[in-house]
């Protein structure tokens, strides 16, 4: 008897390689992903901002980065006994408004340079739901924020922004994101994550503007989907594949998901490298009972000759932390 009906992605025209960049902006999905491809030595950018929701927000951000936008003491405001930006998570924020500053900026200057020649970004969307900050005497700002940074809700107006003017915003993001690189390619995907408070009807009306407006601008070349949020909801659509807040997808949802990414979207080469670097990695969380043992000196030195001989074949991969791992007690 079949239980669940199994989701597999098509496998993408184009795929990344081991030697391609890949910058990652959305929801903390995002980070979870983007992770798992850092560790696999694929070279990554994640969320320069920090985690971002909503379109408006991820097409603000990515217009500072494609602008070099520079920020001054203007651009921040002053709550709770720190500095902050509307159009940044709350990581950003700071006691030393000059601390904050450098910060903002150099991680604008950070991903100016790296989506000039990056060859892939991946862009997770999370809700359709924004909050557009209210005029005040002290804060001039008005328009949509990143984040709310524990603000009264009195300060904002809440809405949810239809497909029609999601489609606008991501159509004109990905022109300009040509303008600026014509090599980058585009892989959508919509965060799993349910977005509960907002209200069971409301986060469902609001993953479907997402998923309608983002199948308006993909295309089968450079702008690409993949179906994270599908393959949760659809294909594992359990609650045992979420964290205790049954909200989060847990390890067990990331790692299916992860492992369906590498069919789809990872060349076959780079999927055979991926497992050997898999195996190193498995290999530093090793706890050996007894580290001045015979056994786990050459259990290191049979980890140090594998790992020299991946970075012989591939050069431009940084293997300093492992072969550092695996060296011998002197």
């Amino acid at each position: 008897m079949q239980f669940r009906s199994e989701f597999n992605p098509p496998k993408f025209n184009k795929q990344i390689n081991i030697n391609d960049t890949v910058m990652l902006i959305g929801s903390c999905f995002t980070d979870q992903i983007g992770n798992k491809i850092s560790t696999h030595k694929i070279r990554t950018l994640q969320n320069p901002n920090g985690i971002l929701f909503n379109p408006i927000s991820i097409s603000n951000a990515i217009e500072t980065y494609l602008l070099n936008r520079k920020f001054n003491t203007d651009d921040l405001f002053f709550r709770n006994e720190l500095y902050g930006s509307w159009l940044h998570h709350t990581s950003f924020s700071g006691l030393d408004k000059h601390q904050v500053l450098n910060k903002i900026n150099t991680a604008i200057s950070g991903a100016n340079n790296f989506l000039k020649k990056a060859d892939w970004l991946i862009i997770t969307l999370g809700s359709s739901f924004v909050y557009e900050k209210l005029t005040e005497a002290n804060d001039e700002y008005c328009g949509v924020v990143a984040n709310c940074h524990k603000v009264p809700a009195d300060k904002f107006v809440r809405r949810l922004i239809n497909s029609g003017e999601i489609k606008n915003v991501l159509q004109k993001l990905c022109t300009r994101l040509h303008e600026f690189n014509k090599n980058l390619k585009i892989i959508f995907t919509i965060s799993p994550v349910r977005h509960l408070r907002d209200g069971f009807v409301e986060n469902n009306r609001s993953k479907a503007n997402l998923i309608d407006a983002v199948h308006s601008v993909v295309d089968s070349s450079c702008i690409l989907y993949f179906p994270s949020y599908e393959l949760i909801i659809d294909d594992l659509r359990d609650y045992r594949f979420y964290a205790e807040d049954l909200v989060h997808p847990n390890y067990f949802a990331t790692q299916y998901v992860w492992e369906k990414f590498i069919k789809s979207c990872i060349d076959e080469n780079t999927q055979d490298l991926l497992i050997e670097i898999n195996d190193i990695n498995a290999a530093m969380l090793h706890k050996p009972f007894n580290p001045q043992s015979q056994a786990h000196k050459k259990f290191l030195k049979k980890y140090a000759e594998k790992t020299m001989a991946i970075q012989e074949r591939f050069p431009s991969l940084d293997f300093e932390n492992e072969l550092k791992y695996f060296s011998l007690p002197g």
